[in-house]
């Protein structure tokens, strides 16, 4: 079988591809094989695995390029193999699916090291357009092209105040010292830090943030706002840049 196939490779195994390789890993074979398709269909090489440990064991002996992980699964679940595979392999980036507004394992899975997460149900163009972002924020070069066509190129780096963003590398810097944000939240950040002072509404954000065919409510929004806040304030206790305009939405405040 392949590399590039809808199955796990032998233990070991080398890789007969060159493309991009995304791990997959979910006790919901539906998922798998949807995904899975879907990232082909994209140019990605794809393994599959419907549980933790059956994952664990092929992708520290021969890891991918990337990984999206259920977190609810039996045996073991995403948030311990990501622990596990992270321990072998610390630069692996990882996507994880969770359930939609289950704050607990969000906080939990970034504090572990998650470079985003996805709500289920998702959009596969969402899921697509998050892994393009963190693989190319990782460094990689070589990505396939999305949908046939050529990939857009990330803004100049934008300096507003103590903040400091480069897309081409997706890093965030407040008075020099790192804030990790996610595909998302970094989207929103960008697209408030552009004109500072200028209110943006919820749906401007969300416009800025998820694909046109991505419905997303206000909450959403809010949601990504209170935890970028407490980002921030983790390295400022004073951080109050974002601001909040009740009934309009939010601005940026370089001051």
């Amino acid at each position: 079988m392949q590399a590039d196939a809808t199955e796990p490779l032998p233990a070991g195994a080398p890789r007969v591809s060159d493309r991009t390789t995304i791990a997959l890993v979910d006790d919901d074979r539906n998922i798998l094989t949807t995904v899975s398709i879907a990232l082909q269909a994209e140019g990605f090489a794809t393994r599959v695995y419907s549980d933790g440990e059956a994952a664990l064991k092929a992708i520290c002996e021969n890891p991918p390029d990337f990984g999206v992980f259920d977190i609810k699964m039996p045996r073991m679940d995403g948030m311990e193999l990501l622990r596990r595979v992270r321990a072998q392999h610390p630069a692996l980036p990882v996507i994880f699916l969770t359930s939609k507004d289950d704050e607990e394992d969000e906080q939990a899975g970034f504090e572990m090291g998650a470079d985003d997460y996805i709500a289920k149900p998702f959009s596969l163009r969402l899921l697509i357009a998050r892994i393009r972002a963190i693989l190319k924020r990782s460094g990689a070069t070589d990505l396939p092209e999305p949908g046939g066509g050529p990939a857009a190129e990330p803004g100049p780096v934008i300096e507003r105040g103590r903040l400091r963003m480069d897309p081409a590398r997706h890093q965030v810097t407040w008075e020099g010292r790192p804030v990790s944000l996610t595909v998302t939240e970094f989207l929103i950040l960008e697209a408030l830090a552009q004109r500072p002072g200028v209110i943006k509404s919820r749906n401007q954000l969300m416009d800025a943030a998820y694909p046109d065919d991505v419905f997303v409510d206000d909450r959403t929004v809010d949601s990504h706002i209170k935890r970028m806040r407490r980002k921030f304030r983790s390295v400022d206790d004073e951080f109050a840049a974002i601001e909040t305009l009740y009934g309009a939405g939010y601005s940026f405040a370089d001051g």
